[in-house]
């Protein structure tokens, strides 16, 4: 559902429902996690600090600027609650990216225990990931729940649509908030397919170089292609996986 179709009331409940589903995949635990809409160019609807993500109710939910301020009129459901205290990452990339409808925070544990064990998802094992969510990279280590995240994530969110929070979880971006969570379960499904295999053998094959375009273009059939990925690729791939995330 494009945001131009999407009234706040159809953003709150989708906010609700990503929520649950969250919970119910085991990508979050309690209170853990948290998700943001964009509804207008200077309003945002963020889920609360302090409540279990995935039993939120739509008058849970919060309106901030791109400021931070709160902008609603409290009601008697969230006059008490804050929002999120990630909030200044969720908002860190509505102003770095005008194309952003939909922040999801994530804790995936098969994508965050890989990469406490080193392991770099920038690597191009899998065609699906390749696709849909381009090079992943992890950004340096930050506070959660502090400005440093917003700061560690600002120069990686231009080109990049999915990025793992060192030690921490995941941030995935989007046109909407359905296809941002989409992209987490994709997250989250290849991460464990990678566990399985590097169970078995430590050593994984890439995809030869020359293949890479085609599923380039099919990512830019599919709309997903940022600017600058077909550079960004052929470094990756000339360095050997090698070149490292890159600091803002």
């Amino acid at each position: 559902m494009s945001m131009s179709a999407q009234t706040e009331s159809e953003a709150r409940a989708l906010i609700c429902r990503v929520g649950r589903l969250m919970y119910g995949r085991g990508f979050i635990d309690g209170s853990a996690g948290n998700i943001s809409v964009r509804l207008a160019e200077e309003r945002v609807l963020v889920s609360p600090s302090g409540l279990a993500t995935g039993f939120l109710e739509p008058d849970h939910l919060i309106v901030v600027n791109l400021a931070g301020d709160r902008v609603d009129i409290p009601t008697a459901a969230n006059a008490t609650l804050r929002p999120t205290s990630e909030s200044a990452m969720h908002l860190e990339c509505y102003r770095r990216r005008d194309d952003i409808r939909g922040v999801v925070h994530a804790h995936p544990p098969t994508a965050v225990a890989l990469t406490l064990a080193g392991f770099d998802f920038q690597q191009c094992i899998i065609p699906e990931m390749v696709v849909l969510l381009g090079l992943v990279p992890t950004a340096p280590y930050s506070t959660p729940s502090s400005t440093e995240n917003s700061q560690a994530i600002k120069g990686l969110i231009r080109e990049h649509d999915a990025i793992m929070l060192s030690n921490h979880g995941s941030l995935t971006v989007a046109k909407s908030l359905w296809e941002a969570y989409l992209m987490l379960e994709s997250l989250e499904h290849n991460a464990t397919i990678l566990h399985r295999a590097l169970q078995v053998n430590d050593c994984l094959k890439p995809i030869p170089p020359d293949q890479i375009e085609k599923l380039l273009a099919y990512r830019q059939q599919f709309g997903l292609l940022r600017p600058g990925d077909r550079e960004r690729f052929a470094r990756h791939i000339k360095s050997g996986g090698k070149e490292g995330t890159r600091e803002s």
